[in-house]
């Protein structure tokens, strides 16, 4: 029997989770994977899709491109998977990219990027840059200045994001004073040159692309030099309420995110969504972006496979463009014409209880704009 092909089986509809539960990258990831099976549990309580239950079929690439390549390779080869909801870091997918598309399988991707990029076989569900480096570059030069220093993880998407911000800063009359990078398994002692740095060149900003447990040692080290961030602070795409809980909410307090979700959202939707997520993992784990953006995927995968009633990539993909789903963010859809999903676009500040206070939001869902053609921009307004 061919696992793909439409059939009146009562078997399981079994899928592949590629995210990393141990390692550096784990702290964020391991997140991933708790959005993912949430989701799949809501779904199976009402009765799976088309009567038939989804039964994911997990890996742990431990924050290594090498066992995302071989595991994915697995999962598509040997567990006859084609579907995979799995990669955080922009290296892990294009190390599983060429894998997914000479294979034809679907791959869901629940992760900001630096865009830029588009396949037939990745749906991308987290945003793109036009969805929140625009609209955070516009918020911090109008709130801080148009000096910026730019620090990244030392790899594709903070070298690209850096990239685009540096553009986005020059278009509007900014500049970037510094630019730094560490290596992904960075230490705390490893930020001591960059804070150095920093204090000699006085810039307005800090933009932060760095990722995973190195992201805790920035800002640790960060508050060990004193320094303030009403006055000068860290802003990031990267960090969400994951690392300030790692790092301590007294050291976070006061930084920036731009993100689609926030915890702290009020709305029905998200506090249910909160509600049952602590109920599942502990009341002392919190919702995140990327969280947020790993549960949607699945109920729209599952919406598209209703559709379809077939996990063949041919047949499940035309489903899932266009396809929508009232997230804990607020309504998101898959935009038919480029695959990456329709968003909203917020800014935040860390407060003292490890979440964010809302200070900016869209009006609207933002389209996505991942070669920053000019469209979908968005405005935001205060929240």
């Amino acid at each position: 029997m061919n696992p793909t092909s439409p059939t009146s089986t009562s078997e399981p509809w079994r899928v592949g989770v590629l995210f990393s539960r141990s390692g550096f990258m784990a702290i964020i990831e391991e997140t991933q994977v708790h959005g993912t099976l949430i989701a799949i549990e809501e779904i199976n309580e009402r009765g799976g899709v088309n009567g038939r239950e989804l039964v994911p079929v997990i890996y742990d690439p431990a924050s290594e491109n090498a066992l995302f390549r071989a595991y994915a390779k697995r999962m598509i080869v040997e567990d006859q998977l084609s579907s995979i909801f799995g990669c955080y870091t922009s290296s892990s997918r294009k190390a599983v990219l060429p894998i997914v598309e000479r294979l034809n399988c679907l791959l869901w991707y629940p992760t900001l990027y630096e865009g830029f990029e588009y396949s037939p076989n990745v749906i991308y569900t987290g945003a793109a840059p036009n969805q929140n480096s625009v609209s955070l570059c516009q918020f911090l030069m109008e709130r801080y200045g148009s000096r910026f220093y730019l620090i990244g993880s030392d790899y594709v998407y903070p070298r690209e994001s850096n990239r685009v911000m540096r553009e986005l800063l020059s278009k509007r009359g900014g500049e970037v004073v510094g630019e730094r990078y560490v290596g992904l398994r960075a230490s705390r002692r490893d930020f001591a040159p960059v804070l150095n740095e920093i204090c000699e060149l006085s810039p307005d900003v800090i933009f932060s692309t760095v990722v995973g447990e190195a992201t805790v040692y920035l800002y640790q080290a960060y508050a060990d030099f004193g320094f303030d961030p009403k006055n000068l602070p860290i802003a990031s795409l990267t960090t969400t309420e994951a690392e300030i809980a790692a790092m301590g909410p007294d050291v976070g307090e006061g930084h920036i995110t731009a993100a689609s979700y926030f915890a702290g959202l009020p709305s029905s939707a998200n506090e249910a969504f909160v509600k049952r997520y602590k109920r599942r993992f502990g009341d002392d784990q919190s919702t995140n972006m990327c969280v947020e953006a790993a549960y949607f995927q699945v109920h729209l995968f599952a919406r598209a496979l209703e559709l379809a009633n077939s996990l063949d990539p041919e047949i499940l993909r035309p489903m899932a463009l266009g396809s929508s789903f009232e997230a804990p963010q607020g309504a998101v859809s898959i935009d038919a014409r480029c695959s990456h999903a329709k968003l909203w676009s917020r800014i935040g500040r860390a407060n003292s209880r490890g979440h964010f206070d809302l200070l900016q939001q869209s009006s609207s869902l933002v389209p996505p704009d991942p070669f920053l053609t000019g469209a979908g921009f968005g405005q935001l307004a205060p929240a």
